[in-house]
């Protein structure tokens, strides 16, 4: 093997190892890549002069109107969140669906896709439905195992559901990565994949796993009714308020979402449209002179957050396709036994093990980027099928043990009756249907392809 696709090999080895012992991602990332391009340097495999090319790749980055998108989800999601309009929501659907045994369960489910579809963030849904859920739950004495659970994988529809800013990243690899293929294959014209296409696509997959965890636990309900009793709710009690609290949710998914699948505005426009109507929401339910600090720090450091590990992992990508590592890895998937379908398969275990030691941005940032360009450039592969089949794989990262982020958010706000080890057994059910619908979406592409299709001819 050259001694440059060697290079590439141990530079990807070492990022892995490095990002598991527990270093800064961005840091890890951009680091590393610098040491291997001064030892490519030296041994003479590369040019030191390509990182030449960083200023204008970074600048590329900060500029894209695309990732423009993230802060403006950032803060409508926070905002929510603070003015607690999540929670009013969360309170009168346990309300609504408690006198039916798995009551509760099902409230979490409906509560998890709404907030998913209004805030688009995994860690700020985690919490407050931990905060108030997970209790009212063990009050009523639900298992552990199956409170934990369920409130574990409602919080993480917020990843496939849109306006998911994992999918905004997602679909900004992705699209880097087609064009990428398309050129590489004569196509000096490419089409490209916005976010939008994914947007729509992740709708239908969204909604068949909410139906699944539905369905689970209406099948827990039936055959273990102990683990999930009801509640004894009046009628007035059920409806008081519900309207009300739906309204916020709803109106802000018909503005955002709905204006965006349409084609009325564009991503960026839309997530503005939208920052915009949390803040009128928020000033009804609290002062906002009050909530905005708390809101505005909270979205400075996520949107910081995402765009450093972004910059990392330009210089990653810069100096492993320098190296050869791109054109190393589509010879690898080209000869796997199987074709197209054992290349598909090997990436989606690979995105799948690496779940278990990675969040969903890690991946994104260093996965996609070495792997999309090489399926993208074999027959038949869809890049809207492709990247939903790969969120739907990333949403397992925020779930399984050991290192799932959300699995330690819940830690962190829940009530001391609920162990580690109850979150862990509890989320397992949720992970198996996952794959169940990961194998479904294999098998049936148009649930991902369809609506896009439908929508904007693609």
């Amino acid at each position: 093997m050259p001694l440059a696709e060697t290079l590439a090999i141990l530079l990807v080895a070492a990022v892995i190892a490095a990002l598991m012992a527990g270093y800064p991602v961005a840091l890890t990332l951009a680091g590393v890549s610098l040491a291997f391009a001064v030892l490519g340097h030296l041994v003479g495999v590369m040019g030191f002069g390509i990182l030449g090319a960083l200023p204008d790749r970074i600048y590329g980055v900060i500029t894209n109107p695309v990732l423009l998108a993230i802060p403006l989800f950032v803060f409508m999601g926070v905002m929510l969140e603070q003015s607690r309009i999540a929670e009013d929501l969360l309170e009168r659907m346990g309300r609504l669906f408690g006198s039916w045994r798995g009551g509760l369960g099902y409230s979490a489910v409906v509560v998890g896709a709404l907030l998913a579809a209004s805030t688009g963030i995994v860690g700020a849904t985690a919490v407050t439905m931990g905060l108030i859920m997970l209790p009212a739950m063990l009050r009523h004495d639900y298992d552990p195992r199956l409170a934990a659970g369920t409130v574990a994988a409602s919080a993480t529809l917020a990843q496939i559901v849109p306006p998911s800013t994992v999918l905004i990243v997602l679909g900004d690899q992705l699209n880097n990565a087609y064009q990428a293929a398309q050129l590489a294959q004569g196509n000096f014209a490419p089409n490209a994949l916005s976010v939008s296409d994914l947007f729509a696509g992740a709708v239908v997959p969204g909604a068949l796993l909410v139906g699944l965890y539905l369905a689970y636990l209406i099948g827990v309900a039936f055959w273990r009714p102990a683990a999930c009793p009801a509640l004894e709710v009046s009628e007035s009690e059920q409806t008081s308020g519900l309207l009300e609290a739906l309204l916020a949710p709803l109106a802000l998914i018909a503005a955002v979402l709905g204006s965006i699948l349409f084609g009325v505005a564009t991503p960026t426009e839309a997530a503005s449209v939208g920052a915009v109507g949390a803040m009128l929401l928020a000033a009804r339910k609290a002062n906002l002179g009050q909530v905005m600090r708390p809101v505005v720090e909270k979205t400075t450091q996520i949107t910081a957050m995402i765009f450093v590990i972004l910059i990392g992992a330009t210089v990653f990508s810069l100096v492993f396709r320098a190296l050869g590592g791109d054109v190393l890895v589509h010879q690898a998937l080209t000869n796997l036994p199987g074709g197209v379908a054992g290349a598909l398969i090997a990436v989606m275990l690979a995105i799948f093990l690496l779940g278990f030691v990675m969040d969903a941005f890690e991946i994104i940032f260093v996965v996609v980027p070495i792997v999309a360009p090489a399926l993208l450039k074999m027959p038949g592969v869809d890049p809207v099928w492709l990247g939903i089949l790969m969120a739907v794989n990333l949403q397992t990262s925020y779930m399984h043990p050991p290192l799932g982020p959300t699995l330690f958010y819940l830690r962190g706000v829940a009530p001391p009756a609920v162990t580690t080890r109850h979150i862990y057994v509890g989320i397992i059910p949720f992970v198996v249907i996952q794959l169940f619908a990961l194998v479904v979406l294999w098998f049936v592409p148009a649930l991902a392809t369809a609506l896009p299709h439908a929508l904007y001819g693609q």
